[in-house]
Order: C-alpha cells, then structure tokens, then sequence
C-alpha cells in the first residue's frame, strides 16, 4: 500500500534533499582545496538561507549621487578630507540614513560611527559591517562608500524581508581610512584595534597647516584629548565578526566577468619616510663634480624601490614612490633637501619586510656615494598581513551560490580598515567589480547591478552569522 505524506512533510523532504546536494562540502572546486589546505579548516554552513526582499536601486543610485555631492572639488571627482566641513556634512547624511533604517547612532571620541540593530540577544557579540567615506583629493565616489551605504541597503533588504537577528547588526563608519590629512592611514580603525603607537603619535600630529589632530577634530565637534583617546579602544572579542563591501580596485573580476570575490587574505603594508640633506647652491655655477645633489640621491632611491621590489620575482611584492619633495624648489637651485615617502606592501610578511631593509640599506648606500646625510629614514607602520577567516569565508560561499552568482577567491593588494579590524574579531570581505579596476581617481565607477550584488551577498552573509 502507499504510503502518504502531508503536503509539509514532502516539501521538508525535498528541501533537505536539494540542500544537502549542494552543500559545500560536495562542490570539489580546486580553489576549495588549495583554501582548506592552507587555512586547515573545511567550508561548510548548518544555517538555511531564506528569500531576500529586492534591493532598492533607484534609492541607493540616489544615495551614492547625493554622498558625491559633498566635496571640495567638482564633479566627476570627489574630494572630501578628515574633519573639513564636507566631511562633517557627509558624516550627517550617513548619521540620517541609520536613523532613516531604524538603527540607534552613537559615535566615539574620533568620529567613528555605528549605527545598531538590536538583535534578540543582545547579549551575544555583534555582527558588524561597514567602511569609510573620506576620499582623496579628485578621487571617485565608491571607494569605501559602497561598504557604508551598501551596509545600509543591506540591514533595509533584511528588515524588509521580515529577518529577525539573534546577534545584533552594526554598521560602522570609519574614520578617516585614507592618510591625506594627518598622514595616518586607517586612523579610526586603528584606535579601535587597540594601536598605542598611534595612540601616542596621534598626540603630536599636525596637518599641512599645522593644525593638531584635536584642534581638526573639535572643529568638526569632537571632544577629543589625550585623556579620552583610550575610551575609543575595542577589547578583543568585542565584535563576534566583521564583514566590508568594498569595490575591488582591481581589473580582475571585471576582466574574467566574475561577479563576486571573496577576499581571504589582506596584503601586509609598510610606510616608509626618508630625507637627505646635501650642500645646494646654484644651478649654473656649481660644477657637476662638486655637487651633493639631494634630488638625485631620491631620485636614485626611488629606482632602488623598483628594482627591490621587482627582485621577489612574486607579483604580490608592490612598491611606490608616491612622495617626493625637493627643498628649496627651484628650478635654478640644486635641491639641498629632498623627502620621499614610500609604500610597499605584500601578503608575505617576512618578503615585505626584507624588501623594507634593503630599501634601508640602499639608503645609507645612496647617501655615501653621492656625499649627502641620511638625516631620517623612519618606518612610519609595519603592519603585518591579515588573513579572513575561515567561518565568514564559508558563509560567503554559501550566500553567493544560494544568489547563483559567480565568484572566486582573491587576496586584496589594497588593505582596509579590515586589516585592523581583524585584530578585534574574525574578519571577511566582498569585492565586486569595478571599471577597468581604477579607484582613486574620478573614473572610478561600479554599476548598481555589480553593487546590488554585492549588497545580497553582504545581507545573506549578516543574516547566517548573526544566527551563529
């Protein structure tokens, strides 16, 4: 005789059948592999995943051209510098969309802010997300902003799809990730990481103006001294998890026509300052024998830098001479001072770093053979690489293939505020595509598409960890 199953009953049955065919752990992808081996850990999820509501483009688009608006430089380009007056408009508009998405906004004594959904357990440790939104001078409008305003879109997507979370939400707003004003990259994240060197080196740092960190943060409206600096410092373990959208800046998932990229590790940066002084004197009448020549002593290490860079034979070494200035500054004078800031960065700490001590020793190789002093050569940070960790990473993989997005996995050569956020809770991150991989000039572009994308991916992926 048959037997017969409630209507329930079956679909019980064919769900878990379906589900458990593509569970991770039967998809043999070589990528898979080489990840397992490496991080020693298997990619799997126990949460189901639900519908998600569809994401608002229209609304977002307008929310991206409204941010763009507050810069000190026109349209395409977008200019907006730590604690200057667009900047703080900016910061409003974020602080209004949180209250807009229901959450409650608080910020900390150096302008981080987070926006919170209360979960049904408050208790538990959050699930954050976030970015920054302060840009270069004449960058573009996407560069850390698709991680605040997606994050947004993203906690509204699951508030509409009728998702309840167990551990709170938090989206963050980091500030100042860019170094263009104090020369601190990263600066609010770092202070949440926990950094005493920055803690004790932000008390004497001075923009171009000579303007101190705190005098810059209380015209903005912070109450920031040396005293509170420390409140702003997360325990270890304060968050369960941190997750960043971010536009890959890169060429990669554009020129393979990847929709996603799950970041799994993020490059080791170090800065770098140095300055030589040499004699000067006039162009004409200093003979080429006689000179000490400090623009040709940087100039000299700045092709040092290539060529050590170059030596690892691995594409993941990178190196820039993004600085160099030459004192007196005039074309008919011989530069007596030259000061040259560089980066290199890698996601194998210790190549990194033997890149930064042959640059060290070309320095000192530099000044005795042209007759100049060596009078600074300061690793400004030394940071070490940061690897995502292995519960988000799966997470990811299970939200993209529920999407039927493709992805890959990739490293970011860029680093983040996830970089330092990692030092505070297990953390991931999500590229999406951008044009021709440019970022930090005003071509930078992402679709809405690629950007709503990316805000599935980031809601699924909120929704399963706060369910952990």
């Amino acid at each position: 005789m048959a037997l017969k199953f409630p209507n329930a009953l079956l679909f019980f049955f064919f769900f878990f059948f379906v589900f458990s065919t593509i569970a991770p752990g039967s998809y043999e992808d070589p990528t898979r592999r080489t990840m397992e081996e490496f991080s020693g850990y298997p990619f799997h999820s126990s949460h189901p995943i639900f519908s998600l509501s569809p994401v608002n483009l229209e609304s977002l688009q307008k929310q991206f051209d409204e941010l763009a608006n507050f810069s000190d430089t026109p349209a395409p380009s977008v200019t907006r510098i730590l604690f200057t007056e667009n900047d703080v408009l900016a910061r409003g508009y974020i602080k209004e969309l949180m209250g807009k998405a229901g959450l409650s906004v608080r910020e900390d004594a150096v302008g981080n802010i987070f926006g919170r959904w209360t979960g049904s357990d408050p208790e538990l440790g959050a699930v954050a997300t976030g970015s920054h939104i302060d840009a270069i001078p004449y960058s573009g409008k996407y560069d850390g902003v698709v991680g605040v305003l997606g994050a947004l879109e993203a906690i509204n997507v699951l508030k509409r799809s009728g998702f309840q979370p167990k551990r709170s939400l938090e989206v963050i707003l980091f500030t100042s990730e860019e170094p263009t004003r104090f020369g601190i990259s990263c600066l609010g994240s770092r202070l949440l990481a926990g950094s005493e060197a920055l803690v004790n080196g932000i008390k004497e740092s001075v923009d171009d103006q000579n303007t101190s960190f705190f005098d810059a943060a209380k015209s903005a409206g912070y109450v920031v001294s040396e005293e509170n600096l420390s409140t702003v410092i997360l325990e270890k373990g304060s968050y369960f998890s941190f997750l960043e959208l971010h536009i890959e800046q890169g060429p990669l998932l554009e020129e393979e026509g990847v929709s996603i990229g799950i970041v799994t590790a993020i490059a080791a940066p170090a800065s770098i300052k140095v300055e030589f002084e040499g004699n000067g004197g006039h162009a004409g009448a200093v003979l080429m024998p006689e000179r000490n020549d400090a623009g040709l002593a940087a100039a000299e290490l700045a092709l040092a830098v290539e060529k050590h860079v170059l030596e690892t034979g691995s594409m993941d070494s990178v190196g820039t001479v993004g600085i160099i200035v030459l004192h007196p500054g005039a074309i008919n004078s011989i530069p007596s001072k030259s000061h040259i800031e560089i980066d290199t960065r890698d996601i194998d700490e210790k190549r990194r770093d033997g890149i930064v001590e042959k640059i060290h020793q070309s320095s000192i190789d530099i000044a005795k053979r042209r007759g100049v002093k060596l009078s600074e050569f300061r690793i400004v940070n030394q940071d070490p690489p940061a690897k995502c960790d292995h519960l988000i990473i799966n997470a990811l993989e299970v939200a993209v293939r529920q999407l039927n997005l493709s992805h890959k996995m990739m490293i970011s050569r860029a680093y983040h505020d996830s970089l330092f956020m990692a030092r505070v809770s297990p953390m991931g991150m999500i590229f999406i595509p951008c044009y021709k991989g440019y970022s930090h000039k005003p071509e930078e572009y992402a679709s809405i598409e690629d950007i709503a994308n990316g805000v599935n991916v980031l809601a699924l992926t909120l929704a399963q960890l706060s369910l952990e």
